[in-house]
């Protein structure tokens, strides 16, 4: 029986392998989600729908802009976190800031956001020292926070109320209820597992190893996916439509399974994913509502901060380019350029009489 097992496990590594896989579970998620979301706009009332964007109050939407910079001002702490956490200081927040900011504007709007992320990040921290091994560490630490963030508010929000991911997962709320139940339970035992025995916890081998974060400061580091979900999900909260109403935990535990399917799909800007999802979740309200409460929060959370990523992006590379060889090429030349000897004059001496 085990000589068969380990023959299937090398025959899927050989014929198929994870990243097939994955690739194959993603292209499936997306194609549901398309086809599910035009079968769920079929009908849709355009009149109705602009007539519900005005009726967003702009003092909502003024509120939900700024919990959008508030989620992304705790977004900027994740590679810091990660940064301090693999002993660079010699990296100072503003750049992990911008890394953050960056990667994860950028890479999640084009897509594949292990690479195109990844790839910003080396673009930036190479600059300081840093090499691929380093970013990679960096990348998984701050994906390690992003996960444990996630776990633990879903965990509450499906223990407190598990019919909330009920109309989206289609299982009763007592089972719901049991995985959220699970979730905590398994961060408990990831934070005793760090305080029990050594405390240098190693993962990885043959020149990769990360030394996670101990466990003080894995608290912190949920605080961070914490207070960064927190943000996001109340600046979509403020954008709901007033009627039926919603509490803001059921929407948090809508949103997050909603975002965390549009991860596992790497649509660009999880875009069909996410938004079918949030509308499948909550069929209580009007689909022409809800679709103008998606659109704002669309143009708030992905089009700006993309947008400003890459007139960042841009503009520090045409500094490097263009400006800063320029400046180098001018200190050069001025370096060279030696100024003509001064000619001594002589010196008249005054005849003496007497």
């Amino acid at each position: 029986m085990q000589g068969m097992l380990t023959a299937l496990r090398r025959g899927f590594k050989r014929r198929i392998g994870w990243k097939r896989l994955g690739i194959a579970a993603s292209l499936l998620i997306i194609a549901f989600a398309i086809t599910t979301l035009f079968r769920t706009l079929r009908g849709i009332d355009t009149g109705v729908l602009l007539t519900a964007l005005t009726e967003i109050p702009r003092r909502n939407i003024a509120l939900a802009a700024l919990s959008v910079v508030a989620a992304f001002c705790t977004l900027t702490f994740y590679d810091f976190f990660a940064l301090r956490t693999l002993g660079k200081k010699q990296v100072p927040y503003r750049i992990a800031a911008l890394s953050s900011f960056t990667s994860y504007s950028i890479g999640h709007n084009i897509g594949a956001t292990v690479f195109t992320g990844g790839a910003i990040r080396f673009r930036i921290y190479s600059d300081y020292g840093l090499n691929a091994v380093d970013v990679a560490k960096i990348c998984f630490l701050s994906g390690l926070t992003f996960w444990l963030g996630n776990t633990f508010v879903l965990g509450i929000g499906m223990a407190l109320h598990p019919w909330a991911a009920s109309a989206m997962d289609q299982l009763p709320p007592a089972i719901n209820r049991l995985i959220g139940l699970g979730g905590i339970a398994a961060i408990v035992a990831y934070l005793v597992w760090l305080t029990a025995g050594d405390n240098r916890r190693e993962l990885g081998q043959n020149g990769w190893k990360v030394v996670l974060p101990s466990a003080p400061l894995t608290l912190l580091q949920i605080l961070i996916g914490v207070v960064d979900l927190g943000f996001c999900a109340l600046a979509m909260y403020l954008l709901m439509p007033a009627q039926p109403g919603i509490d803001f935990i059921s929407l948090a535990v809508v949103f997050i399974l909603a975002t965390l399917l549009g991860f596992a799909s790497h649509a660009p800007g999880s875009i069909g994913v996410f938004d079918v999802a949030m509308l499948v979740a909550l069929p209580e309200f009007g689909r022409e509502q809800l679709l103008a409460t998606l659109l704002v929060f669309r143009i708030l959370y992905f089009l700006i901060p993309f947008g400003t990523a890459v007139s960042i992006m841009g503009t520090r590379e045409l500094w490097l380019s263009v400006v800063v060889p320029w400046q180098q090429r001018r200190r050069l030349q001025e370096a060279c350029t030696v100024p003509p000897a001064a000619v001594p004059q002589p010196v008249k001496r005054r005849s003496s009489q007497g």
